[in-house]
């Protein structure tokens, strides 16, 4: 029994990203969501009472996902800190080529909506101050040695933000503008992740 119900939560889950992703908050149907998932509509307010609840930990889980992938790489202690920032980039782009429509559903959602935002900036800043003030006293070991340039780890991880996130964002008019450069989808970003890497490293390097 206790199987059926955690199936039944996570069709409900699947059919419920796929529909928030597509139509957005307000745009989604809790009825469509629940023939989708293949349960009544009374089934999937036993779940979750409300759509309101069902879209937070859609997003919560996302944000989650997100923040172990890249902790897992940016955070592994036993690499260098420059090896953990080439897996950090290429893990944080392969989660969004995962979750591609991620980035667009984020910015059209969640900062329309202060109280969404602060779930949002709960969620990421839990990982990501411990993160940032351990990435930095490792960098500044390596700018003492000479092996870096100075750098505030705050806007480094920004600028691996900004450049990752773009092209999954920009995507749609990207591919017109570009044509035989972007036109197969999943060798751009191949491109893209790579190019990104190469980017940063140049940042930072002497």
């Amino acid at each position: 029994m206790g199987m059926k119900t955690k199936d039944t939560e996570g069709e409900i889950l699947r059919a419920a990203e796929q529909e928030f992703m597509l139509k957005g908050f307000d745009g989604a149907k809790t009825a469509s969501i629940a023939r989708a998932a293949g349960v009544t509509h009374a089934m999937l307010h036993y779940y979750f009472r409300t759509k309101e609840q069902l879209f937070d930990r859609i997003l919560t889980d996302k944000l989650s996902l997100m923040g172990r992938s890249v902790l897992a790489s940016f955070g592994t202690p036993d690499l260098p800190v420059l090896e953990r920032l080439k897996r950090g980039i290429a893990s944080h782009f392969d989660f969004l080529v995962e979750n591609p429509d991620l980035p667009r559903f984020i910015v059209n959602e969640v900062f329309s909506r202060p109280e969404r935002y602060e779930v949002m900036r709960e969620n990421i800043s839990r990982i990501a101050d411990g993160l940032m003030q351990q990435l930095q006293r490792e960098m500044d070991v390596l700018v003492g040695r000479g092996e870096v340039v100075a750098i505030d780890v705050r806007h480094l991880l920004l600028d691996i933000v900004c450049l990752n996130v773009f092209p999954f964002v920009a995507y749609p008019l990207i591919e017109p503008v570009f044509g035989p450069v972007a036109a197969d989808r999943s060798q751009f970003f191949e491109m893209r992740k790579a190019e990104n890497i190469e980017v940063i490293m140049r940042r930072i390097k002497k």
